[in-house]
């Protein structure tokens, strides 16, 4: 089976950053092995110009911000893309929209793997900010905790190459 884990997000627009962060920071720090391939890409805000990447999957995790108005900045949600929660909203930025349509059309063709979100609060949405709040910083253990019990469901197991930190990985976006 061929999973992609697919970072979503403008670095330049703080928080909103956070899946392409947060996937750099898993490329840096592990190794994954196991039954099952899986492949990392930042897809960045290019949305419908990643449907030949997607469609080539069985499964896809995609690792973006989401709108959950009731919800905290920092709140962690974690869902089958059949079944979103009716607490998310999904349409919270310019590339959010165009993701979920994309995801609309992969699934019109028929061509969708399953897919699940992973989705985090934001609080800091602003140009040329390339940090994230605090708020995410301090849900990134979650994250990683989520997607490496996520991952051994598929058979693929994590193993620990550079005990890296999600800020170093953010510095080093800025050199």
């Amino acid at each position: 089976m061929k999973i992609l884990l697919l970072g979503i997000g403008n670095i330049l627009f703080g928080d909103e950053g956070v899946g392409v962060h947060f996937i750099n920071y898993i490329t840096q720090k592990y190794r994954f092995e196991g039954k099952n391939t899986l492949d990392i890409v930042d897809g960045g805000t290019l949305a419908q110009g990643l449907i030949p990447i997607i469609v080539e999957y069985d499964r896809l995790i995609i690792v973006d911000t989401i709108n959950a108005p009731k919800a905290k900045a920092g709140e962690l949600y974690f869902f089958d893309f059949e079944e979103i929660p009716n607490t998310i909203d999904w349409q919270g930025s310019a590339h959010e929209v165009e993701m979920l349509h994309t995801l609309n059309l992969i699934n019109l063709a028929g061509d969708r793997p399953l897919t699940m979100i992973m989705g985090i609060v934001p609080t800091v949405i602003e140009i040329m900010d390339f940090s994230l709040s605090d708020e995410v910083i301090n849900a990134i253990p979650l994250m990683e905790e989520t997607l490496l019990n996520y991952l051994k469901t598929l058979e693929i197991e994590s193993i620990i190459e550079n005990n890296r930190s999600i800020d170093s990985v953010i510095s080093n976006v800025l050199r």
